[in-house]
């Protein structure tokens, strides 16, 4: 099959964000997580071009192709929002369904919850929707789960930053085996905590060999984009952890506010974030978050990495959500 995707890049609140393109029809935005790029998405574009939508896949503010703005403090969860409206905006459209994978989610998710004039409906892959900040802020995650805690391990400049960029395949061909559910370790999930005295990468060696889902090309598509940022390739995205904190102070006026569109979320039964306190219980209550939510799907024996370690399935949950939300506004 031909690949018709097409690149370019736009600027959307003042930052330069590189976009992959197919199809015609209604607006559908793909928003990739960490430490990903638009490439997360390469098995959606045709199926979903196919059935009659735009896609579209931005590799989000710090990431890839895309800009990084200096400051840590332009990497809020208002700064993410902003960019997506603006990017929706910038493409000649009012209004598009969001779809959300790990950080994407919760941009997804809070946009969703925020502009629901815009936001025609949302699905979210792997993290559920803790609004209105997105995740739980370092103040509480530290006392659950120590100063090991991959997202307090996050926090430092420099430390993770230096460590992946040091070898970015190896990093890349690390995470993404030792999230996945090809990882024996992932049959029972667990939090990330790096024990003390080491770094994230002694606790994911090198995978014996890599799965089905994933190849060696894939793995260098996405070091080489990030590799056009240098020292800093990873620096942008772990700018968006280090602004959980001052997520939580800015979104704190919009606490209690659900997410009033149609809403999907899928996420694998191996995935550490199922692991996380309280993800239980917001699964338990999405349709008081979302009562407009169309289903929720489990994916048995999948990790992480959703939409590329089961791409048929999410396809096929993607364009049963997409065509309920046309038949809906059909109505």
């Amino acid at each position: 099959m031909e690949d018709t995707t097409t690149h370019r890049d736009v600027v959307v609140n003042g930052v330069r964000l590189h976009i992959a393109e197919q199809g015609e029809g209604p607006l559908v935005v793909l928003l990739h997580g960490w430490p990903e790029s638009w490439y997360s998405w390469r098995h959606q574009f045709a199926p979903l071009a196919e059935a009659g939508y735009r896609v579209v896949a931005p590799d989000q503010r710090g990431y890839a192709r895309s800009e990084q703005p200096s400051d840590v403090t332009s990497y809020t969860m208002l700064h993410l929002v902003g960019d997506v409206i603006a990017l929706i905006k910038e493409l000649g459209e009012e209004q598009a369904i969001l779809v959300g994978h790990d950080w994407g989610a919760p941009v997804a998710w809070t946009t969703a919850m925020l502009r629901p004039d815009v936001v025609r409906a949302v699905a979210g892959l792997s993290v559920p929707p803790i609004l209105p900040t997105g995740l739980v802020p370092p103040s509480i995650t530290r006392t659950q789960y120590g100063e090991g805690f991959y997202q307090i391990y996050f926090q430092e400049p420099g430390v993770a930053d230096t460590e992946l960029a040091k070898d970015i395949p190896a990093s890349f061909r690390r995470i993404l085996f030792g999230a996945s559910g090809n990882n024996p370790l992932n049959r029972q999930p667990r939090p990330w905590v790096i024990p003390d005295g080491r770094t994230l990468l002694d606790t994911m060696p090198e995978p014996p060999a890599l799965p089905d889902w994933l190849m060696e090309a894939d793995i260098q598509a996405y070091a080489d984009d990030f590799a056009l940022h240098g020292e800093r390739a990873f620096t942008g995205a772990f700018n968006w952890y280090r602004n959980i904190e001052r997520n939580h102070e800015l979104l704190a006026p919009f606490r209690g506010r659900g997410i009033d569109v149609p809403a999907l979320y899928v996420v694998g039964d191996r995935d550490m974030v199922t692991s996380l306190g309280g993800a239980k219980g917001l699964r338990t209550s999405l349709g008081t978050i979302a009562p407009r939510l169309h289903a929720q799907v489990v994916l048995k024996g999948c990790g992480h990495w959703t939409q590329q370690e089961r791409p048929d399935e999410v396809n096929t949950a993607l364009l049963d959500f997409l065509s309920h939300v046309d038949r809906a506004a059909a109505q």
